[in-house]
């Protein structure tokens, strides 16, 4: 793939058309958080289809996964896997239409993309892959459709970078229970998320050095004793993206509750969950990070043929000129990036962490680069919010947090390098 298709052309445009009817006019409620991005994404779902579209493609894999356990419980031998577009079905077709609504809104709100991304790809997607056929029926309806929202808690106060070692949310069992203590921190969607994914500690006795304790994944549910949203915080950036913390006070959760519905998942415990939706995560980035650069180049080329000095439009000027090209060059590598990594999904192919840390390093600083070099572009205007570009750049600067820091990037990037 060099270039995007017809059809994803097609739904740029029609995307583009969504976002000046329904999400410019709002942009300032949604950038003020007086408007959570809820009933925007459910609008851009229902506008394009996709609730629907997500339905049937929910309602097939179930039926697949049904028929298969039975086949299974009759003593049929086990299918083999086909590849399938690395688990999409047949979505992976539709790949880069779907890269193309990530990056569009993520140009105007990136805050409303991370909130349904979160919701979708952690949220929905750790319960897809980990959660057994029940769960899956439970949870995953309401959830790819946007009736509901989901939250994926990994995050504390003391264990950002080193989300494991330094985890210190735990459960211990009670009986065939589990009671959930503990706290997470810097949840998207956290406020306000009906489905919470939640990783802890399991506390049994059995290992004393806390840092090695099994990691286990949770599903639990708004409302439930013992749990409190915390509300939204205030932020730099991607304020149209709700962000929160999570408290746990003897939550107790039932075993149908424990993602497979047992400690000794065959994909290995929580922690290998969790590397499995760092790699979807990162790669992420990159589709958001093109969609911020696009806007920028975008709004700098208008900007530059319009705006005059000493007579004439500053785009005539070498260093505006110096400017746009490597705002141009800072796109076509993203770009390319992303245009490969689909070409791995289509064909069935997931990248390393390594590769997907790589990305997101890379297209994160290139976004945030070109958003600040949009600032210094448009001069006094570029510092005003009517203008919007630095919404852009505090919304780029996120992307470099976002996801695990770039530092931390750089050293999934040598391990695997190095092969360590």
């Amino acid at each position: 793939m060099i270039e995007w298709s017809e059809i994803d052309l097609l739904m740029r445009d029609s995307v583009r058309v969504f976002i000046d009817r329904e999400v410019r006019p709002r942009i300032d409620e949604l950038e003020h958080g007086d408007l959570p991005p809820y009933d925007v994404a459910r609008k851009l779902w229902s506008e394009f289809g996709l609730d629907a579209l997500a339905a049937e493609a929910v309602k097939g894999y179930l039926e697949r996964e049904r028929r298969k356990q039975e086949r299974i419980a009759a003593g049929e031998p086990k299918p083999e896997k086909a590849a399938d577009g690395g688990g999409l079905g047949d979505l992976s077709a539709q790949l880069g239409a779907g890269v193309m609504v990530l990056k569009e809104m993520a140009g105007v709100s990136l805050g409303v993309m991370a909130a349904i991304g979160v919701s979708l790809g952690l949220g929905a997607g750790t319960i897809a892959a980990r959660g057994t056929l029940a769960q899956q029926e439970r949870w995953l309806p309401d959830l790819v459709t946007l009736r509901k929202v989901a939250a994926w808690a990994i995050t504390e106060p003391d264990s950002g970078s080193d989300a494991f070692g330094g985890m210190k949310s735990y459960v211990r069992r009670d009986g065939s229970d589990y009671i959930l203590n503990g706290q997470k921190t810097f949840i998207t969607n956290g406020p306000y998320a009906d489905t919470l994914v939640v990783y802890a500690k399991l506390d049994d006795g059995e290992v004393a050095d806390k840092r090695d304790r099994k990691v286990l994944a949770f599903v639990l549910d708004s409302g439930m004793d013992g749990l409190t949203q915390g509300k939204p915080f205030k932020k730099m950036g991607m304020h149209s993206s709700p962000t929160g913390e999570l408290f746990f006070d003897n939550v107790r959760i039932t075993p149908d509750r424990l993602l497979g519905e047992t400690e000794e998942h065959k994909g290995g415990d929580g922690r290998e969950s969790a590397r499995d939706n760092f790699v979807a995560e990162r790669v992420g980035i990159a589709f958001l990070s093109l969609g911020i650069i696009d806007e920028c180049h975008r709004l700098c080329i208008d900007y530059a043929k319009s705006r005059k000095l000493w007579g004439q439009e500053i785009g005539r000027f070498q260093l505006i000129q110096l400017k746009l090209a490597k705002m141009e060059i800072a796109r076509m590598n993203v770009q390319n990036m992303v245009f490969q990594a689909l070409e791995g999904f289509k064909a069935g192919k997931r990248p390393t962490l390594a590769e997907a840390s790589a990305m997101k390093l890379y297209s994160s600083e290139a976004a945030t680069d070109v958003a600040m070099e949009a600032v210094q572009l448009f001069g006094g205007n570029g510092y005003m919010t009517e203008y919007r570009v630095e919404q852009l750049a505090r919304d780029a600067k996120s992307l470099m947090i976002y996801a695990g820091s770039n530092e931390i990037q750089v050293t999934h990037i040598a391990k695997g390098l190095l092969g360590s």
